[in-house]
């Protein structure tokens, strides 16, 4: 039977997930230099409309279709046979669009490791096969009655299956010497070009995740409001934390800002449906100092994966995904955690977060030497000199 109110409910949160694909856009869009603004916002509209596509055609149906030995789904949902206005709740179509945005979403979020120097065309045959081979494998792990929902694992809107596959997938693109490094990387300026442009992403980002986070609870009950409300707090605990790390070290940046109730946000995901309020404010603390760390490392070692996918996704994925193994409380999600005296459920998040990290970082330098092989990933030279936004679209930022 449908449940108007939450149907409701869920289609205002699938809006709101999808308005998280162009912020990503504009968030790395001002982070980027300007003659690559308009191409970096524009992958991700490409992400977002490649993946709508691939979705319906078989995507939803490896993800969700019947258990294929733990590993994926079956094809009869293919082309959505058989998926209708009826359901448990809500519409079987709507939970088809509520799961195809964060699959957009995740996709968009893979850019940061070739930003600024990727070929619209290969990054189109690249996005296809990743959609195809590694996000729906994890989603059809987690939610899809895959080995990781067997095994226990707690994952409540996507640490793993959107988090720590892109942020790690990113850096696999970043270190396959696929890609390679941005021309200049190391030597030359590469300041962002419009700060408030990624703040308006950023916030978007923010806004979306209230969408992202109460709606896996596929219902408007108190465990959405749960979500909500530790969605929030994690954000805003993140941010908090990361600035004033950042003013130990010299100035409050606000982009360090941003980023951190970004890292809260991440870290928060996985356990939105299992952890209580003062749970999120550990968690949102936790993950803006970490994903700093992280954030320096990277720094440290050189690695041009040009917007930090990996320092705020990847890292931030794992540290939510332990934490929720961690926090867990039973009357919130049903299950105790490590604090509650369930060392068990931490092992299993720790097992879980170990093979997603594997197989997506793995999965993905694959796919792109495959890709790199039949038509190659990288611009050439002169084009990544002049800029993508002329030299793959012809347009450019006027001021």
């Amino acid at each position: 039977m449908i449940d108007t109110g939450a149907t409701a409910f869920i289609l205002i949160c699938t809006a709101m997930v999808m308005l998280m694909t162009p912020g990503v856009g504009l968030f790395y869009g001002g982070l980027v230099r300007r003659k690559n603004l308009i191409s970096m916002i524009a992958l991700s509209f490409i992400a977002f409309a490649l993946v709508s596509i691939q979705w319906v055609v078989c995507g939803y149906s490896l993800s969700f279709g019947t258990d294929i030995h733990g590993l994926i789904g079956g094809l009869e949902y293919a082309f959505l046979q058989g998926i209708g206005m009826g359901g448990d709740g809500i519409p079987d179509l709507l939970f088809v669009a509520f799961q195809m945005v964060f699959a957009g979403l995740t996709l968009a979020i893979v850019t940061s490791g070739v930003a600024e120097r990727i070929r619209i065309g290969s990054f189109l045959l690249f996005g296809l096969l990743w959609t195809t081979l590694v996000y729906d494998p994890l989603a059809h792990w987690a939610w899809g009655g895959g080995w990781a929902a067997q095994f226990g694992a707690l994952d409540f809107a996507g640490g793993t299956v959107v988090h720590i596959s892109s942020g790690f997938s990113a850096l696999a693109l970043a270190l396959a010497l696929v890609i390679g490094k941005r021309l200049g990387f190391g030597g030359h300026g590469m300041e962002p070009n419009n700060i408030p442009l990624a703040l308006l992403g950023g916030a978007l980002l923010w806004f979306g995740w209230f969408g992202f986070n109460a709606g896996s609870a596929l219902a408007a009950n108190g465990l959405a409001a749960n979500a909500f409300i530790v969605t929030n707090i994690s954000a805003a605990a993140g941010a908090l934390a990361w600035l004033c790390a950042a003013w130990v070290r010299g100035r409050p940046g606000s982009v360090g800002m941003i980023s951190g109730a970004i890292a809260g946000l991440v870290a928060i995901t996985p356990a939105a449906g299992f952890v209580g309020p003062m749970a999120a404010i550990a968690i949102g603390a936790g993950a803006g100092l970490f994903c700093y760390g992280a954030l320096l490392f990277r720094v440290r070692k050189g690695l041009d994966e040009s917007l930090d996918a990996w320092a705020i996704h990847g890292m931030g994925g794992i540290f939510g995904a332990l934490a929720t193994g961690a926090f867990a409380v039973a009357a919130i999600g049903g299950v105790e955690g490590l604090l509650y005296g369930n060392p068990g459920q931490f092992l299993i998040q720790v097992v879980d977060v170990g093979v997603v990290v594997a197989y997506s970082f793995g999965a993905t330098y694959v796919i792109a030497r495959v890709v790199d092989a039949v038509m190659g990933l990288r611009v050439t030279e002169e084009e990544e000199y002049v800029g993508l936004d002329i030299a793959q679209h012809g347009e450019s930022v006027r001021v």
